[in-house]
């Protein structure tokens, strides 16, 4: 049963993002991406990473919605599976400053939490403006964390900090590098997500990405660090 709703959250995301680049609105842009490994045989074995977004840009405002999920399982045994949802509201009130609103929520069981979802606020700036083959923002923020497990919920505030750069190495060729921190008193997250992508045809792409995470406290017999390395074709609308 748990493997048909995560098989239905990818078609989900599938239907939204081709649903949503049929209406044609100008500055709507979506993004899916998609990489599975399957072995039969001796063992086996799944492997699948999806990732959906959508943004509408209108006027100084900028929607963003995105599902990032990773499942696997070995011989019908399943060894893990995480979503993590993130809803944001952008609104740009000077040039090159902007107010953003942040929503997240994680549920990887496999990391001895639940859930952990999190809100905040935060202040950013864009840099590098002179700059025509290269992009960065930073943002900083406060916010509260809710925390699930099976020893205990807990709630704290936060405090948010967090960088993307983009570089065009080529015409077909582009390097990101993400990284934010969110702080509690109970327990900090920190996340770092690397990617090199290559652009196939005129909308498909091969990305090539590297993703850290490490959490200071967690429960008993998990680890702090986890980290994923992946190969995607990405498809953009």
């Amino acid at each position: 049963m748990k493997k048909a709703r995560y098989f239905s959250s990818i078609v989900s995301i599938c239907l939204l993002c081709t649903l949503v680049n049929a209406q044609e609105e100008d500055g709507l842009n979506t993004e899916i991406e998609l990489g599975a490994i399957f072995t039969s045989g001796n063992t086996e074995d799944e492997n699948i990473q999806f990732r959906g977004e959508v943004n509408w840009l209108q006027d100084v405002w900028n929607y963003g919605f995105s599902v990032d999920g990773f499942r696997s399982s070995k011989d019908d045994v399943l060894a893990a599976q995480r979503v993590y949802y993130v809803a944001s509201v952008n609104y740009e009130f000077a040039e090159n400053s902007f107010i953003l609103t942040r929503l997240a929520h994680e549920d990887d069981r496999f990391s001895g939490y639940d859930g952990q979802t999190d809100i905040s606020v935060n202040y950013g700036r864009n840099l590098l403006t002179n700059r025509s083959n290269m992009a960065m923002t930073f943002n900083i923020g406060l916010g509260a964390r809710k925390s699930r497990s099976e020893e205990e919920d807990f709630e704290e505030a936060i405090i948010r900090l967090a960088a993307d750069y983009d570089w065009n190495i080529s015409e077909t060729a582009t390097f990101n590098q993400q990284l934010s921190t969110e702080s509690g008193n109970k327990t900090s997250i920190f996340r770092s997500e690397s990617s090199i992508e290559t652009q196939i045809l005129d909308n498909l792409l091969l990305r090539i990405s590297f993703n850290v995470k490490h959490q200071t406290e967690v429960p008993a017999d998990r680890e702090k660090t986890d980290t994923e390395m992946s190969i995607t074709f990405v498809m953009n609308f």
